[in-house]
């Protein structure tokens, strides 16, 4: 393939991961852009493999690599649930990551590489900077991951003097990239680059760990964010036009996503980097000032729910990650589909960042097959809970939590929540009474309006709907 021909097809990849993106902001065209964005890769890949970089005697390692690659990603995609999405998209974000350290060590090393004066130092910045970001994604996703899928507990690591710890770290690092810079050869540059990749790990390990339990949301987009500016970097060592244009677009995708997840918690960016917001232990995060949750809990069966459910004209349900957890979406689409039969007019509710990662709650409804059109975010069916005769949350916390509406003094307070409390009734399915993610108590459960149904989501759900039918 000419150069030529190899920067059509880059265009044209780059054309389809546009479509792509604009195609995954709407669950109607979801599946459309995700097919787009599979096209241009797979164009990509061509266009890259059989490009003029590409040596014969190459091809057969790429196609090695290729095979193997593809044959892990065909073998996740069949075993892991859907409850795993966060940690699974975590863990590929830390393959990017290594990618770019790898190749900028690559890049540094190559002797074919030569550049001379001010190329060899913007090549050599490109190098430094790439391996910076590679190094701090890497860490700080497997971290991620290990606290996504429950082997690293969620309560925030705070060391003393953190921000201290960060701020020297980051002055060794620019110190050494001045070592780096001024190295008359590879030997004597290596030295600063294989520290200042040490301090990035670490500082990824650091950064993250810092991270309480109901920031991971953020933290998951944060990464997915620096991801692209990683691979951005590797385009840039490269000189591969593609790269950097696919980086940047997931990297300000990214990092506008981590934006609008941190609104709806009422959180800044600094913030959550800083850490130490939720605890992730069933504990509080924070003890608040005011009284502690006042009223009694008054626990409902299946078969009274599925009555109050019946008798409603207006139903709002809201999911959460217990339902993700006790895989019952398939269930709440029977319960939805019946109650639909019947008349009664059902719609879901869907706070930025219920579960564990954005869009976690789409994709899970997706799968079941409920309507897109009676799936609607926060803002769009908030003012409707005063109109609505049930609402029912099933594994949701934080995010229906009234302390962020009526305590100044909570941790999660001027947080947008899903005011369910305003319903005639709201139900909320639980295992027990412990508090959510963010480790805050929450007084909808006392609520006078409220009722709790304890136990199991998919247990519940199914005995709900077996009354529902009878």
């Amino acid at each position: 393939m000419s150069q030529s021909l190899a920067t059509v097809a880059y265009l044209g990849a780059a054309i389809l991961f546009i479509l792509s993106l604009s195609g995954l902001s709407n669950p109607e065209t979801s599946r459309r852009g995700n097919l787009f964005g599979m096209i241009g890769m797979a164009l990509a890949v061509l266009a890259t493999v059989f490009g003029p970089s590409v040596s014969t005697s190459g091809i057969a390692w790429i196609v090695i690599a290729l095979v193997v690659g593809g044959g892990i990603g065909l073998y996740a995609a069949k075993v892991v649930k859907m409850t795993q999405m966060p940690e699974l998209v975590a863990l590929m974000h830390s393959l990017v990551g290594l990618a770019a350290c790898i190749v900028g060590f690559a890049s540094y090393i190559d002797p074919t590489m030569k550049y001379e004066g001010a190329e060899k130092i913007i090549h050599e910045v490109e190098i430094y900077v790439g391996i910076l970001i590679g190094a701090v994604t890497f860490s700080g996703s497997l971290i991620a991951f290990g606290k996504l899928a429950g082997r690293i507990g969620g309560k925030p690591l705070l060391l003393p003097a953190r921000h201290w710890l960060n701020l020297i770290a980051l002055l060794v690092v620019i110190w050494f990239g001045r070592e780096f810079l001024a190295a008359p050869d590879v030997n004597a540059g290596m030295l600063p680059l294989i520290v200042m990749t040490v301090i990035a790990l670490l500082f990824g390990i650091h950064m993250v760990m810092a991270i309480g339990g109901a920031d991971m949301p953020v933290v998951v987009s944060m990464l997915n964010s620096y991801s692209g500016w990683a691979a951005a970097a590797t385009g840039f060592m490269l000189s591969n036009d593609l790269l950097i244009v696919t980086g940047a677009l997931v990297g300000s995708s990214g990092a506008i996503l981590s934006y609008i997840m941190c609104t709806a918690m009422n959180r800044n960016f600094i913030s959550v980097i800083a850490g130490g917001f939720g605890s992730g232990s069933g504990t509080p995060a924070k003890k608040s000032d005011a009284a502690e949750p006042q009223g009694e809990v008054v626990p409902v069966s299946a078969a009274e729910t599925s009555e109050m459910l019946r008798d409603a004209k207006s139903v709002i349900i809201v999911p959460g990650y217990g339902m993700a957890v006790a895989q019952a979406q398939h269930t709440v689409y029977e319960i939805t589909k019946t109650l639909r039969e019947k008349g009664v007019d059902v719609r879901f509710a869907i706070h930025p960042v219920a579960g564990r990662m954005p869009g976690h709650m789409n994709v899970l409804l997706a799968e079941a097959k409920v309507p897109y059109d009676i799936v609607m975010e926060m803002d769009e069916i908030n003012e409707d809970f005063p109109d609505t005769d049930v609402a029912i949350v099933i594994g949701a916390n934080d995010i229906v939590n009234p302390s962020a509406a009526e305590d100044p003094t909570s941790p999660i307070a001027g947080m947008p929540v899903l005011e369910v409390w305003k319903a005639k009734t709201s139900i909320v399915m639980k295992r027990s009474m412990a508090s959510g993610y963010a480790g805050v108590d929450n007084p909808l459960f006392y609520k006078e309006n409220n009722r709790m149904l304890f136990g199991d989501a998919k247990k519940m759900l199914d005995e709900v709907l077996v009354a529902l039918k009878g």
